[in-house]
């Protein structure tokens, strides 16, 4: 079974700004993009999906996904992330009502195709499913089978809401470029090493990164 996912990705001058002591102002919105980037390629190369849709307002990040493959969905104005995702669920499943759906952080750099093909199969198992993000606290990835409302409640202490609003919470080993996603210095260090995408790695090489 195939799924379309749904990305969201933030306006690029807005973005990451927990990564403020990491990178300045003039590399953030390169890095964001470049997260986004690494992430729709991977998930485009997963055998179990069959389409990506990018939920965006930004005009670099719509031109630049769209010529990796992705469908670009223009977000409704002033409805924050949660209503964009509703938004592009119901674009994605207008002409496919039968799509299993599944919301994906645009933040995963490192992301395996086959481990994100491990989770997709796991999440088809449940009804609406989700998986926590590598601090137990936050979500990477939201499933909806289906005829199922993907209800996502993203945002802080999401890993709660999800559980709370009654999706199973997968639990998988060796799935850690699935779980990383980066808001802050440590969180791009973890997925440095794992080993990113090309397009992180050539932004987070212009970044002086203690430890890295």
């Amino acid at each position: 079974m195939q799924w379309t996912l749904v990305v969201p990705v933030k306006s690029l001058a807005r973005a990451k700004s927990r990564l403020s002591d990491t990178a300045g102002d003039g590399l953030r919105p390169g890095l964001a993009l470049a997260f986004a980037q690494d992430t729709v390629t991977a998930a485009l190369a997963c055998p179990a999906v069959r389409a990506v849709a990018v939920v965006t307002d930004d005009v670099l990040a719509r031109r630049e996904l769209a010529a990796l493959g992705a469908r670009i969905v223009q977000e409704e104005p002033g409805g924050g992330l949660n209503a964009a995702l509703r938004h592009a669920a119901a674009a994605v499943r207008g002409p496919r009502p039968d799509s299993r759906v599944a919301a994906l952080n645009a933040d995963l750099p490192a992301l395996r195709p086959l481990e994100l093909a491990r989770v997709l199969d796991a999440a088809g198992e449940f009804p609406r499913a989700f998986l926590p993000d590598a601090a137990d606290i936050g979500t990477t990835l939201l499933s909806a089978h289906e005829g199922r409302e993907l209800h996502p409640a993203f945002g802080p202490d999401s890993r709660a809401r999800h559980r709370a609003s009654g999706a199973a919470e997968l639990t998988l080993d060796a799935v850690d470029s699935v779980r990383q996603d980066v808001d802050t210095g440590d969180d791009l260090r973890a997925a440095l090493a794992l080993g990113v995408g090309p397009r992180t790695a050539a932004v987070a090489a212009r970044l002086l990164i203690p430890g890295q």
